[in-house]
This record gives structure tokens, C-alpha cells and sequence, in this order.
């Protein structure tokens, strides 16, 4: 990370469980982490937002739109070209559809190899 961007303190935009409370950002909080990215770089910024419910809200259109510094791209409904994780989760489905384990660690020792086979080694 280059030595002038400052990362979020803990807690500056934490949305963690909390009885009655909703556990993602909410537009005012991507609106406020939008306007101090602004003003700690200076000038414009360039947004890549998928399709989340909040990113594409009406409320999230009117903040977008009030923000002249600011540049939207959106990705496209479906692109895993664009995100080369999106494959992984239906392949294990598949790899691992007709097996039974009677462990927990059996089924983590099998998981792990079935990742190393699809994207090399795993940390």
C-alpha cells in the first residue's frame, strides 16, 4: 500500500452485528468513505461498484450524482472474466458432491486439496 493512502481505523466505518442493526455499509457510510478518499487524495476518484442493492440504490444515484469529482464504472450482472473467484465455489460443489466424511478435518484436509488441484497452492 503506498505510504500516502491511510487506511481505515477500526471502528471508522465498522458495521459489525449488532442487535437491530444492519451489518453492511449503508450509502452514507460508502458516501463517507467516498468523500474522504477525496479529500485525502485531492482530486478525482474513480469507483468500480458491482450490482449490491445499496450500490444501485435511488439514494446511492442522488450521492453519486451530487459528487462532480467522482467517476462510476459498473460492472456488468454476470462478468467471471472480471472476477476469477466466482468459478470456485461450483467447482468444489461439483468435487465434492458425492462424498461423505465423517470429520471435520477430513472434509478441511479434502477442501484444501481440491483448491491446491484448481488454483495451486493454498497458505
Amino acid at each position: 500500500m503506498p505510504e500516502d493512502v491511510e487506511r481505515v481505523r477500526p471502528g471508522e466505518f465498522d458495521r459489525g452485528p449488532a442487535k437491530g442493526r444492519r451489518k453492511g455499509f449503508t450509502e452514507t457510510d460508502y458516501a463517507r468513505l467516498l468523500d474522504a478518499a477525496h479529500q485525502q487524495f485531492g482530486g478525482p476518484v474513480v469507483l468500480v461498484r458491482d450490482n449490491l442493492n445499496t450500490h444501485v440504490s435511488r439514494t446511492m444515484h442522488d450521492l453519486i450524482a451530487a459528487r462532480l469529482w467522482l467517476t462510476v464504472h459498473q460492472l456488468p450482472l454476470y462478468a467471471p472474466e472480471l472476477n476469477p473467484v466466482e468459478g470456485v465455489g461450483s467447482y468444489l460443489k461439483r468435487s465434492l458432491a458425492d462424498l461423505t466424511k465423517h470429520s471435520l478435518d477430513q472434509l478441511t484436509g479434502l477442501v484444501k486439496t481440491r483448491l491446491k488441484r484448481k488454483t495451486g497452492p493454498l497458505n
